[in-house]
């Protein structure tokens, strides 16, 4: 069987799973399935740190003046959680379908460990938080057999962190393992700005400054806001609006709560600014926002 009607295969078993009433997905730990069968046009998105596989359908992501495709070819992995912008092609006739693993450095580590006397293994160094490679065969094998454990919890719960470990391996071990090490690593500089973000995810709505960034990662202020753009492809100050931005909208989605309540849910002080800068970013006001979300339930 040809790898285009094995992606077809797969695109099938993710719907299964999605519209099924097993509650196996609950079972694997870190593994999230995507389906749409609608086109999304260039719209802000926040991605946590994620590796993300597609069996049919395509997505292409904009960060400053790069471009990443991700389709059934290309997966796409973030090392930390990026702001940035993503257009979505799917259609009834031929949906997107895949998956999205949760990227967590501990179990990157825990694989480091066990790779630890393999002096073969000196992948080049990565600063930058987002790449695109190619998906290869034993990640689309492993991607397979993690569906079909999925069909019952009982193996999702006993087999599927080996697999979801598996697929983790075929990524260290591929040319974006340079990445993945730079972030397991704590002493490099992507490890150090991934604990900036972290104290930006954990106090986004308190008044954080760069000057206590800097300093929590034993940084001068230049030196950050350097190593903070080549992680991020944007200034600190700059991520901090869009990260605010992102949880407003997601609180008024999640708990219906007004624009003028989530806005100093997310540390602004002014509801009009927070509609200004809401409206610039996502290119409709909060209110059209809320709308759009009541319509679609």
């Amino acid at each position: 069987m040809d790898r285009d009607e094995i992606c077809r295969r797969l695109a099938q078993q993710t719907l299964k799973l999605m519209t099924g009433k097993t509650p196996a997905l609950a079972s694997v730990p870190d593994i999230k399935l995507l389906y749409a069968d609608k086109p999304c046009g260039r719209t802000p998105v926040m991605y946590q740190p994620s590796i993300v596989i597609l069996f049919q359908g395509r997505k292409t992501g904009y960060l400053s003046n790069s471009v990443f495709d991700y389709n059934a070819h290309s997966y796409l992995m973030l090392t930390v959680p990026l702001p940035f912008e993503c257009e979505t092609f799917a259609s009834p006739q031929e949906p997107l379908a895949g998956l999205s693993l949760r990227v967590d450095a501990l179990k990157m580590q825990e694989l480091l460990m066990a790779m630890d006397e393999d002096v073969d293994f000196q992948p080049p160094s990565h600063n930058r938080g987002i790449h695109a490679s190619l998906l290869t065969e034993p990640m689309l094998c492993a991607a397979e057999r993690l569906l079909e454990v999925m069909e019952s919890p009982r193996d999702a719960k006993v087999l599927g962190p080996q697999i979801v470990r598996e697929i983790l391996y075929y990524v260290l071990t591929g040319p974006c393992g340079g990445a993945l090490l730079a972030l397991a690593n704590r002493q490099t500089q992507v490890s150090q700005i991934a604990r900036a973000l972290r104290r930006i995810e954990q106090h986004f709505a308190e008044n954080i400054s760069v000057d206590q960034l800097a300093a929590e990662v034993n940084m001068s202020v230049s030196a950050f806001h350097h190593n903070f753009k080549s992680v991020t492809s944007t200034s600190p100050l700059q991520y901090l609006k869009s990260y605010r931005l992102h949880q407003a909208r997601m609180l008024m989605a999640q708990e219906g709560i007004r624009a003028s309540t989530a806005a100093l849910r997310v540390g602004y002080e002014s509801a009009s600014q927070f509609s200004r800068e809401f409206k610039r970013y996502f290119g409709i006001t909060p209110g059209e926002e809320i709308s759009r979300l009541r319509q679609a339930g």
